[in-house]
């Protein structure tokens, strides 16, 4: 039984995602479908592809990965899936799938143009329904990947912002802001392998300097701390707080990690190598 899994920015109160794993039922009922996040902020393609490559590599190969955050659908962004090593990716041509393929070796890509294998009337403003869920379900039959349209030689890409590190200093940003509050950083556990815990400084523009700890309640409740978190990248939390909120902290916010020594590993910039490590 094929896995899909879904990424998107539909959100759960409405028809969207039920609508696409209805459409993938009906073509194809021998599927198991997993919702990998639907809460992706609206339209924020960098966000999502965070999500699909904090996530992707966790599942068995063969897996299907759809992700849609789309908000140039009905434009002439193409739709395209993506053959692996290991996986198929489906989606939009807007970056939202390239930071889960910079691991990947990739094999080929194919933009969806046969519309034999499409939802109809196919619509404007729904390709996650009309498109990528068919495409997915036909793939899962085993349907060659090259009858779904032609090749193209690449795919957008999304670039993560590398950290600056000099001789006991590291300089990031924040990345991405979780449902907690954790505002998760550019940083990787690769980044900071070789420095002191126990000598480590965070500081942030304006607020006082506090610490790197291995869990969250090594702080004083309500005030803040950096925690190597389960994806590899260093995140800053406040203890029973709210950190975007009590630090005033948004994507691309700046920080500092001070210590002695640093790291003299190599890192991967999408931090999926170090995450094994955290």
């Amino acid at each position: 039984m094929k896995i899909i899994t879904l990424t998107s920015d539909f959100g759960t109160n409405d028809w969207f995602v039920g609508t696409m794993k209805g459409v993938i039922l009906g073509i194809n009922p021998r599927v198991h479908l997993v919702d990998l996040a639907h809460g992706i902020p609206s339209g924020d393609i960098r966000a999502g592809a965070l999500t699909l490559m904090l996530s992707c590599d966790y599942f068995p190969p063969g897996t299907i990965h759809i992700a849609v955050v789309d908000p140039g659908v009905g434009s002439n962004r193409s739709p395209i899936a993506i053959e692996t090593d290991s996986y198929l990716f489906i989606g939009p041509d807007n970056g939202v799938l390239s930071m889960a393929l910079s691991d990947e070796n990739v094999k080929r890509i194919h933009r969806l143009t046969n519309d034999r294998y499409f939802q109809k009337p196919v619509s404007q403003t729904f390709h996650g329904r009309d498109i990528f869920a068919p495409v997915a379900a036909y793939l899962a039959k085993s349907v060659p990947l090259a009858r779904f349209g032609p090749a193209q030689p690449d795919y957008v890409r999304l670039e993560m912002e590398k950290p600056k590190v000099e001789v006991g200093r590291i300089r990031g940003e924040v990345i991405y802001i979780d449902r907690f509050g954790n505002a998760i950083t550019n940083v990787t556990v690769a980044h900071i392998g070789d420095i002191d815990p126990h000598d480590v400084s965070i500081s942030m523009p304006g607020r006082k300097s506090f610490k790197l700890g291995r869990f969250y309640q090594e702080a004083r409740e309500g005030e803040p701390i950096g925690v190597v978190s389960s994806s590899g990248f260093l995140e800053i939390a406040v203890n029973a707080g709210n950190a975007a909120k009590d630090l005033r902290l948004r994507v691309g916010s700046p920080l500092t990690v001070d210590g002695k020594g640093r790291s003299s590993r190599s890192y991967r910039p999408n931090g999926r190598g170090s995450k094994r490590d955290a």
